[in-house]
C-alpha cells in the first residue's frame, strides 16, 4: 500500500514560517497524494519577513536520517533543497549515490526576502556533484546563470544554462522564469528528448514565499506515483498556480501560498454532492 501512493524523502531546511523549506515539501507531496518522509537539514528561524537565523543540523545526523528512511520506508523519488555547505552536498551526494529513484534537485540558494543560504563556496560541490545526480535539477534563473556560470536573461540565455547543466550530467533541467520580467512567466523545461516552454499568466502578489520548493516537491510526488517527466512538470505548475491564485495573504512579507487547496476542493465538493 505504502508504494501504490508513491513515497517521498526530502532533504531539506526548516521553515518556522511554514511557507517554504521542509514543511512546504511536506504540504505538497500530501496534496499531490504522496507519502513524505524528510531529513532535516537545518532549522532557520523565519518568517514572511525573512530568515533571522540558521541552526545547521550535523552532518552525521543529517546522514542518519537519510538512511533510516532508506533502510525502511524506501523511496520512489527524492527531492533536496537547502543543503547548507560543502560538506553536507558531499554527503548527501554520497548517500544518494546508490539510490535509483529519480532525484529532484533544488538549488535552493536565497532566500525568498534575500538571505543567502547557500554559500559561493558550496556552489561548486551543488554544480559538480548534486548536478550529475539529478534526474531533473529546478534552478530558477539566478541559480541557473549561478550554476551555469552564465547571464540568464532572456529565453535563449535560460536554453543555454539548460544546456550547460545537461552536459555537467542533469538528466533534466527546468529553468524557472519568474525572475524574469514580463506579464507571462515562461519555465523551460529540457532533456535528451528536447524542449518544452511552459507558459502561465504571472500573477501580481507578494505572497509567492516558497514556490520553488513546492514546484520540486510537487513534481517529485509526481514522479513517485509513476508519471512521465513533462506531466509531472505539468500537474505540478498548474497545481502551484493555483497555490499562488489562492494565497491566504499571512504575513507582513512574502507570504505563503495554498498549498492545502486541492483538500479543501474535494471537500467542497464532497459537501455539495
Amino acid at each position: 500500500m505504502s508504494q501504490s501512493i508513491g513515497r517521498v524523502l526530502i532533504i531539506a531546511g526548516s521553515d518556522s514560517g511554514g511557507g517554504a523549506g521542509i514543511q512546504a515539501d511536506i504540504k505538497a507531496a500530501t496534496a499531490r497524494g504522496a507519502y513524505a518522509a524528510t531529513a532535516v537539514t537545518a532549522i532557520t528561524v523565519q518568517n514572511t519577513r525573512g530568515v533571522t537565523n540558521v541552526h545547521p543540523i550535523p552532518t552525521d545526523i543529517v546522514r542518519a536520517q537519510i538512511d533510516a528512511v532508506l533502510s525502511d520506508i524506501g523511496a520512489d523519488a527524492v527531492k533536496t533543497g537547502m543543503l547548507g555547505d560543502t560538506a553536507l552536498v558531499e554527503m548527501v551526494a554520497e548517500a544518494l549515490s546508490a539510490v535509483s529513484a529519480p532525484i529532484v534537485v533544488d538549488p535552493v540558494m536565497i532566500a525568498k526576502g534575500g538571505h543567502p543560504l547557500l554559500p559561493d563556496s558550496a556552489i561548486d560541490a551543488v554544480r559538480s556533484l548534486m548536478t550529475p545526480r539529478a534526474a531533473l535539477i529546478t534552478p530558477n534563473a539566478p541559480e541557473a546563470a549561478a550554476l551555469a556560470e552564465c547571464e540568464v536573461a532572456t529565453l535563449d540565455d535560460m536554453r543555454r544554462a539548460g544546456e550547460t547543466l545537461l552536459k555537467r550530467g542533469a538528466q533534466a533541467a527546468l529553468i524557472k522564469g519568474a525572475h524574469l520580467p514580463g506579464p507571462v512567466i515562461q519555465d523551460l523545461l529540457l532533456s535528451a528528448h528536447g524542449e518544452r516552454v511552459f507558459e502561465s499568466p504571472r500573477i501580481e502578489t507578494r505572497h509567492t514565499h516558497g514556490t520553488g520548493c513546492t514546484l520540486a516537491s510537487a513534481i517529485a510526488a509526481e514522479l513517485a506515483q509513476g508519471a512521465a517527466l513533462e506531466a509531472a512538470v505539468e500537474a505540478a505548475r498548474d497545481y502551484l498556480h493555483e497555490a499562488i491564485s489562492r494565497a491566504p495573504g499571512f504575513g507582513a512579507g512574502h507570504g505563503p501560498v495554498d498549498h492545502a487547496w486541492p483538500l479543501r476542493e474535494a471537500r467542497s465538493c464532497s459537501a455539495n454532492q
